[in-house]
């Protein structure tokens, strides 16, 4: 990749959404800015489906690391420019063969296209004029027009020629908040994780709600799940993070009596206190990590008890997919060695010993309303909520970043 003089981004499926696309081209545009601003000599070209990255001596390979991570692009190119010349793309295809040092037996092709129609050289001839003395400068390269193992691409507009190889694969979907914002409740598992970067892939912008139990739970839960928000903010450049005191709230329901439904309470808890900071924060929707069967509180009865404690929609990406599917993809992402690190959240610190699979939604609704305090140890733990703006390396700068919501204790990370 160290040939590279630019990287080309291609966008992804949004292309389809017709009068649309120039939104999400821009608001794509506008991630890329943020994601190369360690990188102060690239300059940005939009183009019509495309955005190019000239690189002015930066490097390609962490570039490219970086804005695979965009949400909206497809695929990324290392190119080599050159000018729309005839002996300087000769010239230049030389060199990036010899940089990229195919070995011998390798099987190859030209494929030209004429862009700009002042070329003198249409498409099929340019292949031949090119493909014929870079065969003959490297006799170890096999011809293969059908499933080359190695097709060189070379594109000729009028300002420049672009020759590339490679399409290194991008996380595709939306561009991160076209479609909106939604609240993801996150805890220190593999699950959370996944949903949270499934929904930022459909164009979600994600602020993410913990719920910890001090001193049930220890301070390296706490940082297990800041680090957790920070591989994510990797694909958005900034996330809030919520950090809820729930130790009131979830102590209140041990001794009534009740211990088969702790879970359904607590997480019916959550989903209001959510609620709550969705209100304060514009976010039109929740996120939650089930998948359907996996524990108690999945079954499709426990889902349907636990969602009616809000009136959002409570969106559920993972819910058909198995465990092994969800673990690759925390694999595939970057979070599940963090998520099995051994440290309990506060679900897992009160699970009893026999939770329900179907609970009643009549009993349910009764145990809270004859809670004492119960609203206003909700109330409580809103009130009481700490806002943490995480950046992707932990070295944001206050006038960087848009203020957390006002009235919310905030802290940078």
């Amino acid at each position: 990749m160290d040939y590279a003089d630019m990287l080309l981004l291609r966008f992804g499926e949004f292309i389809l959404k017709g009068k649309n696309r120039s939104r999400f081209e821009k608001t794509v545009l506008r991630h890329v800015k943020e994601m190369v601003k360690p990188y102060p000599n690239v300059k940005l070209t939009r183009e019509f489906g495309r955005i190019y990255v000239e690189l002015n001596g930066e490097p390609a390979g962490e570039l490219t690391e970086a804005l695979v991570k965009v949400f909206g692009i497809a695929s990324i190119s290392p190119v080599k420019v050159s000018r729309p010349e005839f002996g300087d793309i000769l010239a230049a295809s030389r060199t990036f063969l010899h940089l990229i040092a195919p070995a011998a037996g390798t099987s190859f092709k030209v494929s030209a296209r004429r862009v700009w129609k002042g070329f003198p050289y249409g498409s099929i001839e340019m292949n031949k004029l090119i493909a014929t003395p870079l065969l003959q400068g490297y006799p170890g390269l096999l011809v293969d027009v059908k499933s080359p193992d190695l097709e060189l691409k070379i594109e000729i507009r009028e300002g420049h020629t672009l020759i590339f190889c490679e399409n290194i694969a991008g996380v595709g979907g939306f561009p991160l908040g076209t479609n909106g914002k939604a609240m993801l409740l996150l805890s220190g598992g593999i699950d959370s994780p996944v949903a949270g970067w499934s929904s930022m892939r459909r164009g979600l912008e994600v602020e993410c709600v913990h719920f910890y139990s001090y001193p049930y739970t220890s301070e390296l839960a706490r940082q297990k799940v800041v680090d957790l928000t920070r591989i994510l903010s990797r694909y958005a450049g900034v996330i809030k993070l919520h950090l809820v005191p729930f130790t009131e709230v979830q102590t209140s329901f041990t001794g009534i009596g009740q211990d088969n439904l702790i879970i359904t309470l607590m997480r019916r808890a959550m989903l209001r206190i959510a609620t709550a900071l969705a209100e304060k924060e514009g976010a039109l929707a929740l996120i939650t990590g089930d998948s359907l069967g996996q524990v108690a509180s999945q079954t499709l009865p426990s889902m349907n008890v636990i969602g009616r404690a809000t009136a959002l929609p409570l969106l559920r990406p993972l819910v058909m997919m198995d465990k092994s599917e969800i673990v690759e993809l925390s694999k595939t992402i970057g979070t599940y060695d963090l998520s099995i690190l051994p440290y309990e959240d506060c679900c897992t610190l009160f699970v009893p010993k026999s939770p329900t699979t179907n609970p009643n939604l009549r009993i349910v609704d009764k145990i809270e309303a004859t809670l004492p305090g119960y609203q206003a140890l909700l109330d409580t733990a809103v009130a009481g909520t700490e806002t943490v703006l995480i950046t992707p390396y932990g070295n944001e700068k206050p006038e960087d970043l848009v203020p957390a919501q006002a009235g919310l204790q905030e802290e940078w990370f």
